[in-house]
């Protein structure tokens, strides 16, 4: 068995929580970690540095094109970091995520 991880990024802590109790709500997830980070990247050309938060989201493989096209729809950035991670864990915490999500 094994599940994935979505990392998603954010531009405040208050919009990761907004997009990960969206995905609780809806039982897409089972759950979301999220905490600061800094961010070096090019946009319009330009080396950017900014402080934006990170949520990391546990679902299932099955549920990985609902949850993109959630957080597409929902994120104000023009091109949001979305991005599928596939992982193994303990076989209770597993299930866990299996049961909890749909």
């Amino acid at each position: 068995m094994s599940f994935i991880v979505i990392y998603i990024t954010h531009s405040s802590e208050a919009e990761a929580k907004r997009v990960s109790d969206h995905l609780l709500q809806q039982k897409l997830v089972a759950c979301a970690n999220i905490f600061p980070i800094n961010s070096a990247y090019w946009w319009q050309g330009q080396i950017q540095y900014e402080g934006e938060w990170v949520s990391i989201v546990k679902t299932t493989l099955e549920n990985w094109e609902k949850v993109k096209f959630e957080v597409e729809k929902i994120h104000p950035y023009d091109v949001p970091c979305i991005m599928k991670i596939e992982v193994e864990a303990n076989n209770a915490y597993e299930q866990w995520i299996r049961d909890e999500v749909k």
